[in-house]
């Protein structure tokens, strides 16, 4: 019975979910015994795995992605944002705005230049980035790549599942496939680095759509925005972000989903969108053990 399911994000197509639990399982358990709880046993967690829903098959001679290659408009409006918010966290980060009337592929290049430098980036080569984008936008806009990865997302949480942890993209594929989970109920959702709240890019594209209107102010732009729909199994939602987490470009979700979600910042250090600093954090460890602690009183006849 796995009562914590975890779900990963983006860039891991040639891990497995034996491979990914290894690494989050240690940071979750350190994080969970930082805020007073009682960690999981290992037996009680699961990775629901899609990321080999992205792994090409074995080519001969495969020319590495360039700039060139972000032709569809939603990868090259992510890799602006992620731009855009860079230039907003880092004041030494160069901004878009004086390039956008450059064509395409010199705003791409140029893009893809700024964001291999920023601190946040470091280390990642261009065809890294350009895949990673890629991976969002298949998700994103191709049906069978979007209903198999929540079909796996699905067939890991069961009826005892307590707590779902979800990391990146992980978030809104465990937000999509909790919408029509009927097995699950009174769950905790943890969302980390979460892009859920990113308008026009993710939030717009959500299924099932944001349709109850209503005022939001994430971003600090106040106005009148659709909210989105709470996950009918969920009984607690806690959204945790780092503010130089630069996927994460809403850090609120609560002004796009209601006040019912909690939303805490955290200091990742460097590595701003790492799973494993968000895992040991005090707060996502609370977060978990309190959904956790929830379900053992429940089964002991606790009020």
């Amino acid at each position: 019975m796995s009562r914590v399911v975890l779900v990963h994000g983006i860039a891991q197509q040639v891990n497995g979910p034996e491979t990914l639990l290894a690494e989050w399982y240690p940071a979750l358990c350190d994080g969970v015994r930082l805020a007073g709880g009682v960690p999981p046993a290992r037996e009680e967690v699961a990775m629901a795995f899609y990321g080999d829903l992205f792994r090409k098959p074995g080519r001969r001679g495969e020319v590495p992605l360039d700039a060139e290659d972000v032709t569809d408009e939603l990868e090259r409006e992510l890799l602006l944002a992620w731009w855009r918010e860079a230039a907003a966290i880092d004041p030494a980060v160069p901004g878009p705005e004086a390039r956008t009337r450059l064509r395409t592929p010199y705003l791409i290049q140029r893009a893809l230049h700024v964001l291999s430098h920023v601190r946040f980036f470091a280390g990642l080569a261009e065809h890294v980035m350009i895949s990673n984008v890629r991976q969002a936008r298949l998700y994103l806009t191709d049906s069978a790549i979007r209903q198999a990865a929540r079909d796996r997302v699905a067939q890991a949480v069961t009826a005892g599942t307590r707590v779902v942890v979800a990391h990146s993209l992980g978030s809104v594929v465990a937000y999509e496939t909790l919408h029509r989970h009927a097995a699950a109920a009174d769950l905790t959702l943890v969302t980390l680095g979460s892009p859920l709240g990113v308008r026009n890019l993710v939030f717009d594209r959500l299924d099932p759509a944001p349709v109850a209107a209503g005022t939001a102010d994430a971003g600090g732009e106040a106005g009148r925005w659709p909210l989105g729909r709470w996950p009918k199994p969920v009984a607690t939602w806690v959204n945790v972000a780092d503010r130089g987490d630069v996927v994460a470009l809403a850090k609120r979700l609560a002004p796009l989903f209601g006040d019912r979600v909690t939303d805490l910042m955290v200091h990742n250090g460097a590595k701003a969108h790492d799973v494993r600093p968000y895992l040991t954090a005090r707060e996502t460890g609370a977060a978990i053990a309190a959904g956790l602690h929830r379900d053992a009183a429940q089964r002991a006849g606790a009020p």
